[in-house]
C-alpha cells in the first residue's frame, strides 16, 4: 500500500539529514507567494491550476485585497530527488517593510534561505534589509532571480544583455555578503552560477533553470528566449518545472538541521555550551532535554493560540509539561501539529530539527524558549528597527473596554513588532509600529477579524532622550536622608552604541559567565579593562558601570540601583521619552548600617533623583528618529520629489540614474513624513515609489526642542515645568 503524504511527513521528520528548514526573503512585490505557491503545486500540496492565483499562504483577507503578504506563513512539502525523499519546511515572509519583524523572527526558525530578487529591478534596500538578518541568524542563502519573462518580453534583451543583467545582481548579492556575513562566512557563503547556488524563471510562468539542471536536461538560453518568441512557454514549465530546479538547489546547497546548529547555536544561544543541554542543542539530539522556540503565534478559530516554531532539541508529546523560561511558568502541551501544505495535522510527537506548531502554551510570546527545565534562554529576536511610530486607540463604545485589552494583548502576540501599552490609570492604551501603513493594518484587522470598532488619534512619533557631554558627579539622597549616591551621566561612544544595537554586545545585566564576550567587544573598541570589569548592565542603548571601590553593602542594593536606573532610562527627565546612547556611573555611595534604613522605597527615589539631576547637568538633547528612504521615479519628477524632500525636512544624501530611471536616497525625519505615500503619489503622479533603508536618531535642531517638549509634555499630561 502506497504510503499517504502525511505518513511521508511524519517519518521523515524523525530522518534529520532529510529535512531542510529554509524560508524566502525578497523586496514586496518580487513575486515571492506565486513563488511558494508553485512550489507548494509542484510538490502536490494544491493543484496546477490554482498556484500563483490561489496564494496559498495569504490566510487573512487584508493580505488577498492588497496583495501583498503580511504573516510569514509556515508549510512543509516532501520533495524526492533521485529516488529519496525530503522534508521541506518553508516559511514565506513579508516583504513590506512596515512587516519586517516576522523576516527576523522566520531567521530563527531556519537554517537556510531563498534570496529572491526581480531580474528587472535587481536588488532593493529591503532585499538588503532581510539578506543582513538572514546573515546575522547564521543563516545560509541561495539565490533566485525571478520575473525574467519580463526581460525577454517587456525590455527586449539579447541573451548577452541578459548575462550582464543577472552578473550585476550575483555581484551585487555578493557585495552584500561580503560585508554583512559574519567572518569565516564571507567567501563561503557567495553565490555563484557555476556551483549551482544561483537559480533564474519566471514564478508566474512556473520554468526555472539553474547550471546543473541546464547541464542534466540539455537546455539551453536559447531555448528560453525561443519559447517566448514562439509564445510557447508552458513547454519550459514541464521542461524545467520552478519547484524541481529550486527544491534541487535547496537539498543540494543548504545545511540539514544537525550540520546547521553546530555553528548557530553558539551564535543565537549564550548558554555553556558543555552542559548537557548545550551539547544537545549543539548536535540537534532528539533524545535530549526539549528546547522549542516559537517565532510565530497564530490564532486559530478551533484550536486556540498555535505557537509555530523551532524544536531544536529533543522530542515534544501532546500532554508533556513544559516550561517556559521567560514567562516564567509551567503549562502542558495539549496538541503538537506538523504542516503539510499549510493545512495543519495534528501528530502526536515531534522530534528535534523541526517547524512545528505546539497548542496550549498560554500567553507565549515570539521568541520565548520552551524547554522541560529552567535553562539559559535563547538570544532575544532583535529587529533591525524600532516601531517609531505609536497611535493611541480607543473603542467607540465604552462596553467594549475590556474587549480592547483583550484584543490588543492577542495583537502583540500575532505581532510582537507591534508594541502595545495600556496605561491602567488613564485608560489609553498606546500601539506603536515600524510606520503607517503598519499601524493602518493593524488597527483594520481590529475592526474586520476581530470585530470591534475602535478610533485612532493621529500618529505620535517616538523621540528619545540623550545627553550632549558628561556632567559632575551628582548626588541623590533618600527619603530617609541616610544614603546618598552619587552618579554622573556621560554620552555613550557611537561605535558601542552600534555594537549594542547590531547584537554584538548583548543588552541584560551582567552575568559571570556571558561577560568574556562583553569583554572582548568592548576590549576591541578600545575601553580599557577596569572600565570594563565595571560594566554592570546593557539596557536599551545604555551602559550602566559601578565605578564604587571597597563598598561593603554594595551587593545588598546593586540589584535595586540597576531597576531605578532602568526605569529612568524608560522615561526619561525632559518628556518621559526613552533614553539612549549613555554611560550612566555610579561613583560612590554611601548607606546605612541597617539594611532596614535601605530598602526599594529608600533606594529607588535616590538613584532616579540622581540619574535626572546628573542629566540636567550634561545638558539634555531631544533625538528624532530619521529614516532613510530610496526614492525611485521617472526623471520628469527628480525637481518635484526634491521640493517635497526639502519640505519635510529632509536632505537628500545620493542621486542615480539609468536611463529614465531616477533612484534618490533622502534622509527625513520621522515626524515630517505622515502622509508621505500620498504627498510622493501626488508629486509624481502615483508612479514614484519609495522603500526604508535603513533608520537612526539623530539630534533634533536646537530651534525645535523646546517647542517638541512642549508639546510631549502637554500630550501627556505633565506639568509645564520640568
Amino acid at each position: 500500500m502506497s504510503e499517504s503524504t502525511t505518513e511521508k511527513i511524519q517519518r521523515l521528520m524523525k530522518q534529520q539529514d532529510k529535512i531542510r528548514n529554509i524560508a524566502i526573503a525578497a523586496h514586496i512585490d518580487h513575486g515571492k507567494t506565486t513563488f511558494s505557491d508553485n512550489l507548494l503545486a509542484g510538490a502536490g500540496m494544491l493543484s496546477e491550476e490554482t498556484a500563483g492565483k490561489q496564494r496559498a499562504l495569504d490566510f487573512h483577507e487584508d493580505e488577498a485585497a492588497r496583495g501583498i503578504t503580511i504573516d510569514a506563513a509556515s508549510v512543509s512539502m516532501v520533495h524526492n530527488v533521485a529516488g529519496e525523499d525530503y522534508l521541506i519546511n518553508l516559511i514565506d515572509t513579508p516583504g513590506h517593510v512596515d512587516f519586517g519583524g516576522d523576516v527576523t523572527r522566520a531567521m530563527r526558525a531556519v537554517d537556510g534561505c531563498i534570496i529572491l530578487t526581480c531580474a528587472v529591478e535587481g536588488v532593493m534596500p529591503q532585499t538588503e534589509t532581510v539578506v543582513r538578518q538572514a546573515l546575522k541568524e547564521l543563516v545560509k542563502p541561495v539565490l533566485f532571480i525571478n520575473k525574467v519573462d519580463r526581460l525577454i518580453k517587456e525590455v527586449k534583451l539579447t541573451p548577452e544583455a541578459m548575462q550582464e543583467k543577472f552578473v550585476k545582481i550575483i555581484n551585487h548579492v555578493n557585495s552584500l555578503i561580503e560585508n554583512l556575513a559574519p567572518e569565516g562566512y564571507k567567501e563561503k557563503w557567495k553565490v555563484g552560477v557555476g556551483e549551482g547556488t544561483v537559480a533564474f524563471g519566471s514564478a508566474f510562468h512556473k520554468w526555472a533553470l539553474s547550471f546543473p539542471y541546464m547541464k542534466e536536461k540539455g537546455i539551453t538560453f536559447k531555448d528560453v528566449i525561443d519559447a517566448y518568441e514562439s509564445d510557447n512557454y508552458k513547454e519550459l514549465a514541464k521542461k524545467a518545472p520552478l519547484h524541481e530546479v529550486v527544491l534541487n538547489m535547496s537539498i543540494a546547497h543548504h545545511p540539514n538541521p544537525v550540520e546547521a546548529q553546530k555553528y548557530r547555536i553558539p551564535k543565537i544561544w549564550h548558554g555553556d555550551i558543555d552542559s548537557d543541554i548545550g551539547k544537545a542543542l549543539v548536535n540537534c539530539d532528539p533524545k535530549g532535554e526539549p528546547a522549542f522556540v516559537p517565532t510565530k503565534i497564530v490564532i486559530d478559530k478551533h484550536a486556540g493560540e498555535v505557537a509555530a516554531g523551532r524544536l531544536f532539541s529533543g522530542t515534544i508529546r501532546q500532554g508533556d509539561e513544559v516550561y517556559m523560561n521567560l514567562a516564567k511558568q509551567k503549562v502542558r502541551v495539549q496538541q503538537v501539529s506538523v504542516y503539510k501544505g499549510a493545512q495543519r495535522i495534528v501528530v502526536d510527537e515531534a522530534s528535534a530539527g523541526n517547524i512545528i506548531g505546539i497548542v496550549g502554551l498560554k500567553n507565549v510570546f515570539a521568541g520565548e524558549t520552551v524547554s522541560k527545565h529552567p535553562m539559559e534562554p535563547f538570544e532575544a529576536i532583535k529587529h533591525l528597527f524600532e516601531p517609531v511610530v505609536t497611535k493611541s486607540i480607543e473603542v467607540t463604545k465604552a462596553a467594549d473596554l475590556p474587549r480592547l485589552v483583550e484584543v490588543l494583548k492577542q495583537v502583540a502576540k500575532e505581532d510582537p513588532s507591534i508594541k502595545v501599552e495600556i496605561n491602567e490609570q488613564t485608560g489609553e492604551s498606546l500601539m506603536s509600529g515600524m510606520g503607517e501603513l503598519h499601524l493602518e493594518i493593524i488597527e483594520n484587522r481590529i475592526r474586520t477579524e476581530k470585530g470591534l470598532d475602535v478610533k485612532t488619534s493621529p500618529p505620535i512619533v517616538v523621540y528619545h532622550e540623550s545627553v550632549a557631554k558628561e556632567s559632575e558627579p551628582v548626588e541623590g539622597r533618600s527619603p530617609n536622608k541616610h544614603n546618598s549616591f552619587f552618579i554622573k551621566v556621560a554620552p555613550l561612544e557611537d561605535e558601542v552604541y552600534e555594537a549594542i544595537k547590531s547584537g554584538e554586545l548583548p543588552e541584560g545585566r551582567i552575568k559571570k559567565k556571558s561577560s568574556k564576550e562583553i569583554f572582548d567587544k568592548l576590549s576591541q573598541l578600545g575601553w580599557d579593562g577596569d572600565t570594563i570589569r565595571n560594566v554592570r548592565d546593557i539596557y536599551k542603548g545604555n551602559i550602566f558601570l559601578d565605578e564604587t571601590r571597597g563598598e561593603v553593602h554594595i551587593g545588598e542594593v546593586i540589584e535595586m540601583v540597576l531597576d531605578a536606573f532602568e526605569m529612568v532610562m524608560d522615561q526619561g527627565p525632559l518628556a518621559r521619552e526613552p533614553c539612549m546612547k549613555m554611560k550612566v556611573s555610579l561613583v560612590d555611595i554611601r548607606l546605612h548600617e541597617d539594611a532596614i534604613h535601605r530598602g526599594p522605597a529608600q533606594v529607588y527615589p535616590a538613584v532616579r533623583e540622581a540619574i535626572t539631576g546628573a542629566m540636567k547637568k550634561a545638558s539634555p538633547i531631544l533625538l528624532e528618529p530619521l529614516q532613510i528612504h530610496v526614492i525611485e521615479m521617472p526623471d520628469k519628477f527628480m525637481g518635484a520629489v526634491t521640493k517635497l524632500v526639502s519640505s519635510k525636512r529632509g536632505q537628500m544624501l545620493n542621486v542615480t540614474q539609468e536611463g529614465s530611471n531616477v533612484e534618490m536616497e533622502a534622509k527625513i525625519p520621522v515626524a515630517e513624513m505622515i502622509g508621505w505615500s500620498s504627498d510622493l503619489r501626488s508629486a509624481t503622479e502615483g508612479r514614484g515609489t519609495s522603500a526604508l533603508k535603513d533608520q537612526l536618531f539623530e539630534r533634533i535642531p536646537a530651534a525645535l526642542q523646546d517647542e517638541v517638549i512642549r508639546k510631549i509634555r502637554e500630550r501627556k499630561g505633565l506639568s509645564e515645568n520640568q
